[in-house]
């Protein structure tokens, strides 16, 4: 599938960060739903004075009520629109937008890039704290309260048997005709001086509840209601264990995404087409 931007348009690369709490998550929906695309898609058709609306591609579609740090965007715009506004846009952006997410960059986008398919991965935390007392008030926006104290060694021995690449159907919500085959490279748990737990989860792709479900099974072992091999185990059998819960999404925010150096994006966006299989899994869908 081709890419190409079109020809007179020009590709522009957004980085961005939003508190997630008062949005219907990232995607537009039905009208009267406040979401993260509609609102930065009508700011800028408003700022450049455009009768239509550009569409924005995101990196990581982020679900209702969580919040993202180092998202990734792009939109084509006409290239005498981004020619008379590239210098005032990113101002007159901060000026429109409400205060709970902001434009940080905009930039021309190096050939081949699409915030969607050129990422090789996204980096997520999630926090949570188990002081008896609950969570701090000014953290409570952004961080859940687990009323079981954690054993963080637990967690971290239970999340080395999820790292790799493995179908995660198990702690997905499938969605029809997409794959849950997916490459965790990274899941760890660290507990910093102030007693705030952050789960550091990073991988090429997240399918749908994918973090939030990890999480929730992390959490039963590390207050002991589940065995370090039950994540695992769960893994294994490929199907979803009503044990596994999906905690809450304010927890939860999109950290970074990495993408590879500009000669390597275009082949990086036609390889992330493909639907994977695991090895040895045959031609299936």
């Amino acid at each position: 599938m081709s890419d190409e931007v079109e020809p007179g348009y020009v590709r522009v690369r957004l980085d961005l960060s939003y508190d997630g709490k008062d949005f219907s998550g990232w995607a537009k929906q039905r009208e009267g739903q406040r979401t993260v695309q509609g609102e930065i898609e009508a700011a800028i058709r408003t700022v450049t004075r455009s009768k239509r609306t550009y569409e924005l591609t995101v990196a990581g579609r982020t679900d209702a009520g969580v919040h993202a740090r180092g998202q990734v965007a792009h939109v084509d715009l006409p290239a005498e629109v981004w020619a008379e506004h590239e210098d005032k846009l990113l101002r007159r952006l901060a000026g429109r937008l409400s205060h709970d997410v902001r434009v940080w960059k905009v930039a021309e986008a190096p050939a081949g890039f699409n915030a969607r398919f050129s990422a090789i991965w996204r980096r997520y935390a999630y926090r949570v704290v188990d002081h008896p007392a609950g969570v701090d008030p000014l953290l409570r926006g952004h961080v859940l309260w687990h009323d079981w104290p954690l054993d963080v060694d637990a967690m971290n021995e239970a999340s080395r048997a999820l790292v790799g690449e493995h179908d995660f159907a198990a702690y997905c919500k499938r969605r029809e005709g997409a794959t849950t085959i997916r490459t965790l490279q990274r899941l760890s748990w660290e507990r910093d001086a102030s007693g705030v737990i952050t789960a550091t989860v990073r991988a090429d792709a997240f399918c749908h509840n994918m973090v939030r479900s990890l999480v929730g099974a992390m959490l039963f072992v590390g207050d002991g209601h589940r065995p370090v091999e039950w994540p695992g185990q769960v893994l294994a059998a490929g199907v979803r264990d009503s044990a596994v819960h999906v905690v809450r999404p304010h927890g939860l925010t999109l950290e970074e995404v990495g993408y590879p150096a500009d000669s390597e994006l275009a082949a990086r966006n036609l390889a992330a087409r493909n639907k994977r299989t695991l090895p040895g899994a045959g031609g299936c869908c």
